[in-house]
């Protein structure tokens, strides 16, 4: 299996992080999206819309979208729930992610280490959804271990990837206790450093 991929992107590292916690054989072919990389033919070949993460698989198929490939290389492993309910949940938190958290903490962190902007030069909208999608993490962490109970999965996978970055978006999680014990617990059973 290939994954093409930029080694600074959460929504990449999401699919490395599931194939060494799976023990699954892959080769890394780094994409550098902001020298156009994403751009080329032979990979708008691979994925028209010209974004990483994309894996091709064994047989030559290409999967792209960070969620959609987690999912399918978490199949029948210990990062889904077995029980359908919880498995519903965990997919609840893998569309909020998508919607509702990464397009304010990841896009704050990326005009802040990629364009250069100042904490006062982000949009304070962002900013302010970015707080309120850690409001409701931090709610949900302080009655469980993890977003689904007690044990890690897809969900911790999603939304770690930028959590634990989000003081490079100007985001501080200094009032967020239970959303540091969580990066400290899902770093760990997830194998990350």
């Amino acid at each position: 299996m290939q994954i093409y991929g930029d080694s600074n992107s959460g929504n990449c590292l999401k699919v490395k992080w599931v194939c060494d916690r799976l023990a699954k054989p892959y080769h890394w072919i780094e994409i550098d999206t902001q020298k156009g990389d994403s751009r080329t033919p032979e990979f708008l070949a691979l994925n028209g819309a010209g974004q990483v993460p994309t894996v091709v698989l064994d047989d030559g198929r290409a999967l792209a979208q960070s969620n959609a490939i987690i999912r399918y290389l978490a199949a029948g492993s210990d990062l889904m729930p077995v029980d359908p309910f919880d498995a519903a949940k965990m997919d609840e938190w893998l569309f909020w992610e998508q919607y509702s958290h990464e397009p304010y903490i990841a896009t704050c962190r990326f005009q802040m280490v990629y364009l250069g902007k100042s904490v006062s030069d982000l949009d304070p909208d962002k900013v302010r959804r970015g707080y309120s999608a850690l409001a409701r993490m931090e709610h949900q962490l302080a009655a469980t271990r993890f977003f689904i109970g007690d044990r890690v999965s897809l969900a911790d996978v999603a939304l770690l990837a930028y959590s634990r970055v989000a003081h490079q978006g100007g985001f501080h999680l200094d009032g967020y206790g239970s959303i540091r014990r969580w990066i400290a617990d899902a770093e760990q059973a997830l194998g990350v450093s």
